[in-house]
């Protein structure tokens, strides 16, 4: 019978383990922006002769939902009328403009989870990514900003600290710095992209307050409905160790 229990026990903790890893790594690779991808892949299809204007948009579909759930419905309403009008160069205009928003919604969950050093390494990551698929139209216009917002983006990450193995390697984390790096990289970007404020219902200069409210990560542990994985092992472990008692008794 303890035999039995110890290996419930263990497997009950491998379960606990394997939940725990699905959070951490929730973000996907950190090199990879699946909002900016898109973006590169609609140009492709845009700069056709003549643009491909279905395949683009057939393209869009694919993160929409995520756009609408983290920016709210504006943004995918105005690129559907692109569509409808076939106006490539906004079409192109106003998925940058999403991309300013991917960004800030990448640094303000960093700025919200700063004290999980790989979270929000990674999460910083996606951000940067994000501005690798912008960086070419920036650097066009402005060589010396590209390289400005680099720099931040690498001030930013150095802001992260490091808590290094078994303490070697550990450097103190600064959240003060972070924030002035951030500030600089939204200021700069919602200048470049005519965006008038990066909240749900401003998408690029537009007023519609009819747009979704802002959502957080579904990984978000402060969300109660995270937890429920969590408290059923619990719940399922003491049940069957109170039980196990009984039995002996």
């Amino acid at each position: 019978m303890k035999k039995k229990i110890a290996t419930f026990i263990v497997t009950i903790f491998a379960l606990f383990s394997i939940h725990n890893t699905a959070f951490a790594y929730s973000y996907g690779n950190p090199n990879e922006e699946k909002i900016a991808q898109v973006y590169k892949d609609m140009v492709v299809k845009l700069d056709e002769n003549p643009p491909n204007y279905k395949a683009a948009k057939d393209i869009y579909k694919t993160v929409q939902e995520e756009i609408d759930m983290h920016m709210g419905a504006e943004p995918s309403k105005v690129i559907y009328k692109d569509f409808d009008k076939e106006q490539k160069d906004q079409i192109i205009e106003d998925m940058e403009s999403i991309l300013a928003l991917n960004i800030n919604r990448r640094l303000s969950n960093v700025d919200e989870k700063f004290s999980e050093y790989d979270t929000s390494k990674r999460l910083l990551a996606k951000a940067f990514a994000t501005y690798e698929a912008l960086s070419p139209k920036i650097a066009a216009k402005n060589k010396e900003l590209d390289t400005q917002l680099r720099d931040e983006f690498n001030k930013a990450l150095e802001s992260l600290g490091n808590p290094g193995l078994f303490g070697v390697g550990q450097k103190q984390a600064n959240k003060e710095e972070f924030k002035k790096s951030k500030d600089f990289i939204l200021d700069k970007l919602k200048t470049e992209f005519n965006i008038k404020d990066y909240k749900v219902g401003h998408f690029n200069a537009k007023e519609d307050t009819s747009a979704a409210s802002q959502k957080t990560e579904w990984t978000d542990l402060s969300n109660l409905k995270n937890w429920l994985p969590i408290v059923v092992i619990v719940v399922v472990l003491a049940a069957v160790v109170i039980y196990a008692i009984r039995k002996r008794r």
